[in-house]
């Protein structure tokens, strides 16, 4: 009697796709200009500022995975997947270069952010060129260059609303704004990921296009589940510092939520208070900000998931992989 084969892990899918992928990626890179390259590569944790060889976290490769795994939903091998692998990869390393710019984090994955490390003018030439050579990637497929570009101009939309929300009073942003936001931000590259790894597979369009959306919804949910770490989670697991959303004065789902509240008042008097963070903390629990963010999370995971039932060959890793990007931690 044959044994059944075993059952993979999201970690051990994650891993599964970040080695299909990783030699492509690097190939990628190694076409830049040698010191953008470097840059690039330092962004992804391959090197130390100079270019000696080090393995520093590059984060978990969701993007890369979803693109893999979109590959094999439509019925076709892992590696039809790796160019949208590659390209989304690209996009993502691109747009953290620039947010970090634009939001001025003096670190990313616990090393110091790129402009930090090189500059800020060469940190905005590395992310100009990983947004050229994930275009070239694709340039063979004009369908996935379209979906690419329609992605990034969403992603473009939800970042110009981010800052926007900035300038805007505490209670100046609604919840339902904020979901928008997230969905063009976060879950227009998710979505994308997903869709052109299907798309290179051969999937119709029609299932291309539910993929797109399920990966949108997972964004707005994986971004709900960050907000809810970037003030209750553990340093020693998001990298981040504890209440460090709330220092930084980011308006966060979780904040949001609360401050449409009858808490909302004082909540606002604690947020404009240096050194309430944690007392601002204990209210937003209070007043049910952090469950209103996990119960929207869910409720965006469940869309997807719906999605993701209608496909016949969605896989099983698929579906796993979603679950646990929304779960961690909460």
């Amino acid at each position: 009697m044959t044994a059944p084969a075993p059952v993979s892990t999201p970690p051990q899918v994650l891993a599964r796709c970040r080695d299909l992928v990783r030699p492509a990626l690097r190939a990628a890179v190694g076409r830049l200009h040698p010191w953008v390259g470097e840059m690039a590569a330092y962004s992804f944790g391959w090197c130390e500022v100079g270019g000696a060889a080090v393995d520093a976290p590059g984060g978990k490769g969701i993007r890369q995975a979803l693109a893999v795994l979109g590959a094999e939903a439509a019925g076709a091998p892992a590696r039809c997947g790796v160019p949208a692998a590659v390209a989304v990869e690209l996009v993502h390393a691109f747009s953290l270069l620039h947010d970090d710019i634009m939001d001025g984090d003096p670190t990313r994955r616990s090393r110091p952010a790129v402009w930090r490390a090189y500059g800020t003018g060469p940190a905005v030439l590395a992310g100009d060129g990983l947004f050229a050579l994930a275009v070239r990637t694709l340039a063979d497929s004009p369908g996935a260059v379209r979906l690419l570009s329609e992605a990034l101009a969403d992603l473009v939309r939800g970042q110009a609303d981010d800052l926007l929300f900035a300038t805007r009073p505490w209670t100046g942003v609604t919840a339902r704004e904020y979901r928008v936001m997230a969905g063009h931000k976060t879950g227009a590259l998710l979505g994308c990921a997903v869709a052109l790894g299907a798309g290179l597979g051969g999937a119709p369009e029609p299932m291309v296009g539910a993929l797109d959306r399920a990966g949108r919804h997972l964004g707005v949910a994986f971004q709900l589940v960050d907000d809810v770490l970037g003030i209750w989670g553990d340093p020693a697991v998001t990298g981040k510092p504890v209440l460090g959303d709330l220092r930084e004065r980011k308006k966060t789902y979780p904040v949001l939520a609360a401050l449409a509240t009858p808490a909302g008042p004082r909540l606002a008097g604690l947020l404009d208070t240096p050194g309430c963070a944690e007392e601002a903390a204990v209210l937003i629990e209070e007043a049910g900000g952090r469950a209103a963010a996990v119960a929207e999370a869910r409720r965006h995971t469940a869309r997807a998931d719906a999605l993701l039932a209608g496909l016949p060959l969605a896989s099983a890793d698929l579906r796993d992989l979603l679950d646990f990007l929304v779960r961690r931690d909460l």
